[in-house]
C-alpha cells in the first residue's frame, strides 16, 4: 500500500480536550485527552473519512505542503491566540478492492449483518473495519 502524509492541526482551548482538524478535509475532526491520543485518533478518523470518500466515489486530494496557507475556514489558533501544533498523519491509502469468498456459521453471519446494519455500513465494510481494528491491536506497542 502507498502511504501518504496529511497535515493535521492539534490544538487545545481552555476546558477542552485536544482537538484535531485536517486542512485538506473539512469536517474530518477528532479529539484526545492528550496530544498523543489526539494524534492516534487522527489516524483512525482520517482513515475512516477516506474510506467514506472512496465508497462515495469522491476524489481524494493530494496532501497539501506543510507551508501551504491554511484554508479560510481554519485559523490555526487556540482561544488564547497561540498557534496549533502542525503534525503529519501517515495514512495507508486503500488499494484496489478485491472480491473474496468466505465461509461463516449462519448464526455468526446473521449477527454480523445485524451489527453492520446497526453501524450503517455494509457487511464488507464491517468485516474490513474489524480486521483493521484487530491488526492495529496486534501491532500496537504496549504502553506502560
Amino acid at each position: 500500500m502507498t502511504v501518504r502524509f496529511y497535515r493535521a492541526l492539534i490544538g487545545k482551548d481552555r476546558d477542552t480536550d485536544y482537538g484535531v482538524v485536517f486542512p485538506d478535509f473539512p469536517g474530518c475532526v477528532t479529539t484526545g485527552e492528550t496530544p498523543q491520543e489526539a494524534a492516534t485518533n487522527a489516524i483512525e478518523a482520517l482513515s475512516l473519512h477516506l474510506e467514506g470518500m472512496l465508497e462515495d466515489s469522491e476524489p481524494i486530494p493530494a496532501p497539501s505542503p506543510l507551508n501551504a496557507p491554511l484554508p479560510d475556514w481554519l485559523d490555526g489558533k487556540n482561544d488564547s491566540g497561540e498557534p496549533d501544533t502542525q503534525v503529519l498523519i501517515p495514512i495507508e491509502m486503500p488499494g484496489k478492492i478485491v472480491r473474496a469468498n468466505i465461509t461463516l456459521d449462519e448464526g455468526l453471519l446473521a449477527r454480523l449483518d445485524a451489527a453492520a446494519a446497526a453501524a450503517g455500513i455494509s457487511r464488507s465494510g464491517y468485516i474490513a473495519e474489524a480486521v483493521r481494528d484487530r491488526l492495529r491491536a496486534i501491532h500496537r506497542p504496549e504502553v506502560g
